[in-house]
C-alpha cells in the first residue's frame, strides 16, 4: 500500500470515527430534548430509556443487526480486518469504523420512538421493543436501501431511482413509523383530549433543557450528514463535506425561522417548542440530499420542513394521536418531505416515483412489524402504565427515583 493511500485510509478512518462520535453526541441531545418536553414526573424514566436504548442498540447491532444489513458476521467476526490486507479491493477506511458510524444511526432511530411514546409506556416493554427494532426491523430496511438488496426479492429500490443520502427516510421516517405504531397501540395520555374534541396542553417541564438538546442535535447533525460523505482525504471529498455542512446549517436555520413565523401567525405567540421543532424539521428535511442543493435551496427545503412540522403537530392532535415531543411530525412527516425534495436538486440520480416507492417501503415495513411487535409484547406483559402509575408519574412508578425531588407541591 503506497504512502499516499495509507494516509488517505488513515484520514478517512479518523474522519469517520469523529463523525460517529458527533452522532453519538446526538443521544445526549435527544435525552435533553425529551427530558425538557415531558412533565417533571416522567423525567428520570425518559432519561433511563435514552441511556439504555443506546446500549441495547450498540449490543444488538453488534450481535446480528450489522450482519443482516451489510454482512459482517454474527458478533462482527468478519469485520475486524484492516480493510486492505487480503481484500480484493482495498477499502477507503477501516471496516470497524463503518460499524461504529452505522450503529449510532440505529440508536438515533430508536431515540425517536422514545419521544413518541413518552409518559405512558412501560419501561421494560419499551426496552424489549428496542431489542427487536435494532436487531431486526431497522437492519432489514437498511439492507434494502443503503446496501442495495432486493426487497424480498421483488424489486430493488436503487434501480427505481431511490436515493437517501444520510437517512431522512431510512433513519428518521423509520423511527417515526415505529413511534406511530407505538402511539396507536398504547393510546393517548390521560386528560390529553376532551370528550368534546378539545386538546389540553401538557407543557414540558424544562424549556432550557429542551433548547440545549436542540442545539446538541444541531451540532451532532454535522456528523450525521457530513460523515455520510464517507471520505475527506481528497480535494473533491473535502469540498463535498464542506457543502454538506453548509447546507445542513442553512436548512436548520430556515426551518427555525419559518416555524416560528408560522406559529406566530397561527397562535399569536412566539412558541419556543415550535421553533425548536422547526430547527429539527429543517435538519430532517435536508438529510436525504444535503450534497446537491445550493445554499438557497437548502434554506428553502428547511423552511418547508419548518412550516410542515407546525401543521403536522396540530393535525395529529386533531386526530388524537398524542405525541408529547412532536417526534412523529419532525421525523416522519418531514422525513417524507426530505425524500421528495431530492429529485428536485438531484434529478440525475433520483426519481420522484423511486422516492415514493422507497418511502412507502420503509414506512410500511417498519410500521407493520413494529405494530405487531408491540401487540406481541402486550401478550407477555403490560405495555402501558396503569392509570394510578400514570397519575403518579413514571419516575416513581418505574424507576423509584425523582428527577426533581426538592420541588414539592
Amino acid at each position: 500500500m503506497e504512502a499516499t493511500a495509507e494516509l488517505s485510509y488513515a484520514l478517512n478512518t479518523f474522519y469517520f470515527l469523529v463523525c460517529g462520535a458527533l452522532v453519538m453526541w446526538m443521544a445526549a441531545g435527544f435525552s435533553m430534548l425529551e427530558a425538557g418536553l415531558v412533565r417533571s414526573k416522567n423525567t428520570t424514566e425518559i432519561l433511563t430509556k435514552n441511556v439504555v436504548l443506546f446500549a441495547i442498540a450498540c449490543t444488538m447491532y453488534m450481535v446480528v443487526g450489522y450482519d443482516i444489513m451489510y454482512g459482517g458476521g454474527i458478533f462482527l467476526d468478519g469485520l475486524m480486518a484492516d480493510g486492505v490486507a487480503g481484500a480484493e479491493e482495498p477499502a477507503g477506511y477501516a471496516p470497524s469504523a463503518d460499524f461504529y458510524f452505522q450503529v449510532v444511526f440505529v440508536a438515533t432511530a430508536m431515540s425517536i420512538v422514545s419521544g413518541a411514546v413518552a409518559e405512558r409506556m412501560k419501561l421494560f416493554a419499551f426496552l424489549i421493543f428496542a431489542v427487536v427494532m435494532t436487531a431486526f426491523i431497522y437492519p432489514m430496511e437498511g439492507s434494502w436501501t443503503w446496501n442495495g438488496d432486493p426487497v424480498f426479492g421483488l424489486y430493488t429500490l436503487g434501480d427505481l431511482g431511490f436515493l437517501d443520502f444520510a437517512g431522512s427516510g431510512i433513519v428518521h421516517m423509520a423511527g417515526a413509523a415505529a413511534g406511530l405504531a407505538g402511539v396507536l397501540t398504547i393510546g393517548a395520555r390521560k386528560g390529553k383530549y376532551g370528550a368534546d374534541g378539545s386538546v389540553n396542553a401538557m407543557p414540558g417541564a424544562n424549556m432550557p433543557l429542551a433548547t440545549l438538546g436542540t442545539f446538541i442535535l444541531w451540532m451532532g447533525w454535522f456528523g450525521f450528514n457530513g460523515g455520510s460523505v464517507l471520505a475527506t482525504a481528497t480535494v473533491s471529498d473535502a469540498n463535498a463535506v464542506a457543502v454538506v455542512f453548509l447546507n445542513t446549517n442553512a436548512a436548520a436555520s430556515g426551518g427555525c425561522i419559518v416555524a416560528l413565523l408560522v406559529a406566530k401567525a397561527a397562535f399569536g405567540k412566539a412558541d419556543l417548542t415550535m421553533a425548536l421543532n422547526g430547527c429539527l424539521a429543517g435538519l430532517v428535511a435536508i438529510t436525504a440530499g444535503p450534497d446537491t442543493p445550493t445554499p438557497l435551496q437548502a434554506t428553502i427545503i428547511g423552511g418547508l420542513g419548518g412550516a410542515l412540522v407546525v401543521g403536522s403537530i396540530v393535525t395529529l392532535d386533531k386526530l388524537k394521536i398524542d405525541d408529547p415531543v412532536g417526534a412523529i411530525s419532525v421525523h416522519g412527516t418531514v422525513g417524507l418531505l426530505g425524500l421528495l425534495a431530492v429529485p428536485f436538486t438531484n434529478p440525475e440520480n433520483s426519481t420522484l416515483l423511486g422516492q415514493l416507492i422507497g418511502g412507502a417501503t420503509i414506512f410500511g415495513w417498519v410500521f407493520v412489524t413494529s405494530f405487531l411487535t408491540f401487540k406481541l409484547i402486550g401478550f407477555v406483559m403490560p405495555v402501558r402504565v396503569s392509570d394510578e402509575e400514570e397519575e403518579m408519574g413514571s419516575d416513581i412508578a418505574e424507576c423509584g427515583l425523582e428527577a426533581y425531588p426538592e420541588f414539592k407541591a
